[in-house]
């Protein structure tokens, strides 16, 4: 499909969304290739639409509908007078039929062989044939002839990646309902429910060695990248070079992706990826596309690989690069989800999404920051696709280096409207187990994030009292600007002294009681922390969509940026942000929810409803399973109960409807338990 022969690209079609079609835009841009977007009903008003030259829309909202369905993409290069496909990563990316389509369309496709994306396709066979080649390979265990001791097992999806259909099974019992639950994911996600069990290791790191090859043979090895900090099996934190290598271990790392690269004849980028536990190394299985992750090897190693994805598909040989990594680069991934509640994903308006980055999209020239996303203020987060917001990434001389800046970087970006999983990523970026280089795939498992346990407030308590006189200021401020009548009078003005004004928000489900009052000094706090005293409001000015309030405290002048949306308050300050929303005074009794209900945590589609309207439940018994973001979740029984189905299978939900409602059981006195 590729050949030696010269070829010459004028127009990319991305067969992708987000943030990879824009990456491949920016490069596109800068070689003066024209560009091409395919975009879902649900992705209409994104940036990546709007950044391409033409934009082809495909009618639907889900992946099958759109970015799944080959020949629409296909049909839609053609009339849009596109020469070659760039598939980014998931989707159709790693489908060998899909390749082929577009070569038979005389198209170019910038990335493998069809034949080697077959025979890195399934995992099952995969495994088979790099033992062959000489890669240090895991066995496979057959799910109805396992024992005890083959525990833990990893089911993994034979098609696919990125975490979906899989499952950790630490009991047998366990084990046929986990393969059912990833088939059902896998079929869901990639199409082929095919999955296969093998020996999963607890404290391993997951090490990948990034690859290019041509059509000559020649194959060059660009370096390692440890992706060891996951959840749900997605990568969430990728440095480069992977940290603590043995020289022995990263030797059979580089020569290990040579050989799978050679044993199918790769051309193009591709990712080989292997567990590490000690200097034991095993292979995982090859990405035979680009990785989510890759900025990180461009910056150690001043390369641009989407550029080079295309000079390899017009006939050109793999480039002379350096052999050993400049400096250290930190990527994380900064999700739309919740980690407190088990990660789940979140959906809606991403009010205010502001990361300082040096760059976005383009090449390190020196050490910096960068930014790769998919999303700008004001857009909406939807439920169809992966909950990836952006990545954003840091590059310095020393690792050390890398990790501070890219913190700092995060606790100063500004993301309303939806949670994310920011605070956890800064939070493991000062790890001592992360910064000692120290990670397992299980680190987000084993240990104690504050992230995780709970949601922490920034800062001591005097960074807290201050922040909400802040919010409560800016409130204040706010509702005197919108004021028609009575303007001029001052803020907090009584004629007799009383007690304090109260505002009274939400912070994660606690109410928070804001008292302050005017003195001949200014408007002061008052009730809320008896240990906090002296808080006084210095000034407050307009800033862009919110507030500027300064706070003076024993002789500290604290600045705060406050932005208030409808009921929900933002605060930003130097020790982080605070998410904020105002209680009303009065309860509308309409909005309020009968005891025993269960909420959906988010937007989704109803998949599977396992107990009918009537039925006596166990408390912890799986009564739905919701679809959101590619990924299922269920929902449980809390107690134990008759059960009334507010739902049906295929019925989208908003976060917050009522799927069911779980009755206890009445005592013998006639009162309810």
């Amino acid at each position: 499909m590729v050949s030696t022969g010269s070829t010459t690209v004028t127009r990319v079609l991305v067969a992708n969304r987000g943030e990879i079609a824009r990456r491949v835009f920016a490069t596109c841009r800068r070689l003066g290739i024209g560009t091409v977007a395919v975009y879902s009903d649900a992705d209409a008003g994104l940036p990546f639409v709007a950044e391409a030259d033409v934009a082809v829309r495909l009618p639907g909202s889900t992946p099958t509908e759109t970015y799944l369905r080959g020949d629409l993409v296909i049909d839609a290069a053609r009339r849009a007078g596109a020469d070659a496909v760039h598939p980014g990563y998931g989707f159709l990316s790693e489908n060998a039929a899909f390749a082929r389509a577009v070569v038979e369309a005389g198209l170019t496709w910038i990335g493998p062989e069809p034949e080697s994306i077959e025979a890195m396709g399934s995992k099952v066979a995969a495994k088979k044939l790099m033992a062959e080649a000489g890669v240090p390979v895991f066995g496979e265990v057959d799910p109805a002839a396992a024992t005890e001791a083959d525990l833990p097992l990893l089911v993994k999806a034979s098609a696919g990646g990125g975490g979906r259909g899989m499952r950790i099974v630490r009991s047998l019992d366990q084990l046929a309902d986990q393969v059912t639950q990833a088939a059902a994911e896998a079929e869901s996600a990639f199409g082929d429910p095919t999955v296969f069990c093998e020996p999963y290791l607890e404290h391993g790191r997951h090490v990948e060695v990034q690859v290019l090859g041509d059509a000559r043979g020649q194959v060059l090895v660009l370096g390692d990248r440890d992706c060891s900090v996951q959840r749900r099996h997605q990568k969430v934190v990728e440095e480069a070079p992977a940290p603590g290598l043995s020289p022995e271990v990263r030797s059979t790392l580089h020569e290990g992706a040579r050989l799978a690269a050679q044993a199918i004849s790769y051309v193009g980028a591709g990712t080989v990826e292997f567990m590490v536990s000690g200097d034991k190394v095993s292979f995982l299985e090859m990405n035979t596309r680009l990785q989510v992750e890759h900025p990180v090897t461009e910056a150690v190693f001043g390369i641009d690989l989407v550029e080079q994805q295309i000079r390899i598909a017009e006939g050109e040989a793999v480039p002379h690069a350096p052999t050993d990594p400049r400096g250290h680069a930190v990527e994380v991934r900064l999700y739309a989800e919740d980690p407190a509640e088990n990660y789940q994903p979140q959906s809606g308006r991403l009010d205010r999404f502001e990361v300082p980055a040096d760059l976005a999209f383009e090449q390190f020239a020196t050490y910096g920051t960068r930014l790769d996303s998919g999303f700008q203020s004001g857009d909406e987060v939807g439920t169809h696709y992966d909950a990836m917001l952006a990545k954003v990434i840091a590059w310095a001389p020393t690792r050390a280096l890398a990790l501070r800046q890219l913190s700092g970087l995060l606790r100063r970006a500004r993301i309303h409207g939806l949670r994310t999983n920011r605070a956890q990523l800064v939070e493991v970026l000062g790890h001592p187990v992360f910064v000692a280089g120290q990670m397992s795939t299980a680190f987000l498992g084993e240990e104690v994030l504050a992230s995780v346990e709970g949601r922490a407030v920034p800062g001591d308590v005097s960074d807290q009292a201050r922040a909400f006189f802040a919010a409560a200021m800016a409130v204040v401020e706010h509702a005197g600007r919108a004021r028609t009548v009575q303007a001029r009078i001052p803020t907090g003005w009584r004629n007799v002294q009383s007690g304090p004004q109260v505002e009274t928000f939400e912070l994660d489900g606690t109410e928070v009681r804001v008292g302050w009052r005017r003195t001949h000094e200014g408007l002061e706090l008052v009730d809320l922390h008896d240990d906090v005293e002296g808080v006084r409001l210095d000034h407050v000015t307009p800033i862009d969509g919110g507030y500027r309030v300064v706070v003076e405290h024993d002789g500290l002048r604290v600045p705060h940026d406050v932005f208030v949306t409808d009921e929900r308050v933002d605060v930003e300050s130097a020790v982080g942000h605070l998410a904020l929303r105002r209680v009303p005074r009065f309860v509308d009794p309409a909005q309020q929810v009968g005891a025993g209900s269960l909420l959906a945590p988010m937007p989704g589609t109803v998949i599977t409803v396992s107990a009918e309207s009537g039925a006596t439940v166990e408390a912890g018994q799986v009564l739905l399973v919701l679809e959101a973001m590619k990924m299922q979740h269920t929902i449980n029984a809390p107690t134990a109960g008759v059960l009334d189905v507010e739902v049906k299978v295929g019925q989208q939900v908003a976060a917050g409807d009522v799927l069911a409602v779980v009755t206890p059981p009445e005592s013998p006195e006639g009162e309810q338990q």
